[in-house]
């Protein structure tokens, strides 16, 4: 399937709540689309979502960032909703989505930002943090193990497998979409609201993420990060972080083991970790406000 930008090149509505403005961003040598809020000369913030969401998993992020003076860009990743969706599976290998990162810092012309990263996004965050230290001021990661963590646990903790086992199916070609497509999107709604806290999604916020999974592509480029890892699975460098790093988790995730928060702290030269009793693997939407708060700790 060749790369694919039909029918994403509008920008996305913003709700009229969340500061910024939607817009398409060069960098690595693939077009994004973002939202950006906050001044033009503020300290960069790079806020990276993880599946099945977008941007508009951190709209009650964004506000609280940009009243602390932060320039604020919350990318689409790679593949996702309108941004840019290469056609190979080898396109979303980790190494590549830790190089958007850092193509985006360049194409704000910045030399270092801070990264905040929720499931995947925080997955790339760690990734980045590792090989490319000396380009993030600070890392946050949410409900997102490092990846040694997530290689050992999962090759020596068969409960772990278990909860992982949607992933399995995502490694099948062309059928999860195309079930996941015939049931109007009932598998990605379906696993958010059980997986979540209750009324953490509303029936308007299911809306917007049916319209995003349903771009042409788009589905099939998020199932890609899933495929891409399990044919591609490259080792780090090394183990240990040296970018100040906060880890933040919600304690009833549902999908990820609440002991690899610790194990992942315990890989940081200067980490931190922030629970949340009454949260899920969403807990920047169950907790926005508190999630918040610390991220602004961390970051300043």
């Amino acid at each position: 399937m060749p790369t694919t930008l039909r029918a994403a090149r509008e920008p996305d509505d913003v709700p009229a709540d969340v500061p910024g403005e939607s817009t398409f961003v060069e960098a690595n040598g693939r077009t994004f689309h973002a939202v950006e809020a906050g001044p033009a000369n503020g300290e960069l913030v790079l806020l990276l979502h993880g599946f099945p969401e977008f941007w508009y998993g951190w709209r009650d992020q964004i506000r609280p960032l940009v009243d602390e003076g932060y320039r604020v860009v919350v990318p689409d990743q790679r593949g996702y909703n309108r941004s840019e969706r290469p056609g190979r599976v080898a396109d979303y290998r980790i190494e590549e989505l830790a190089a958007d990162v850092t193509g985006l810092i360049d194409a704000y012309d910045r030399d270092t930002a801070a990264v905040v990263g929720h499931d995947w996004g925080g997955v790339v965050g760690w990734w980045t943090a590792i090989h490319a230290a000396e380009r993030l001021s600070s890392f946050v990661a949410i409900n997102a193990p490092h990846p040694t963590v997530i290689r050992r646990t999962l090759s020596g903790d068969p409960a772990q497998l278990l909860r992982s086992g949607y992933a399995l199916f995502f490694q099948v070609p062309k059928l999860p979409e195309a079930v996941v497509r015939a049931a109007n999107w009932r598998l990605p709604t379906t696993m958010m609201r059980e997986s979540s806290m209750p009324g953490t999604f509303s029936t308007a916020d299911f809306d917007r993420y049916r319209e995003a999974w349903g771009r042409e592509g788009a589905f099939t480029a998020m199932l890609n990060w899933y495929r891409a890892s399990g044919r591609h699975r490259p080792v780090p460098e090394t183990d240990e972080v040296t970018v100040p790093t906060r880890v933040i988790w919600g304690v009833h995730d549902q999908f990820l083991k609440r002991r690899m928060a610790y194990d992942s702290v315990d890989y940081c030269t200067d980490g931190r970790l922030t629970t949340f009793q009454e949260a899920t693997h969403w807990v920047q939407h169950e907790q926005p406000i508190k999630v918040a708060d610390v991220v602004v700790d961390e970051l300043s």
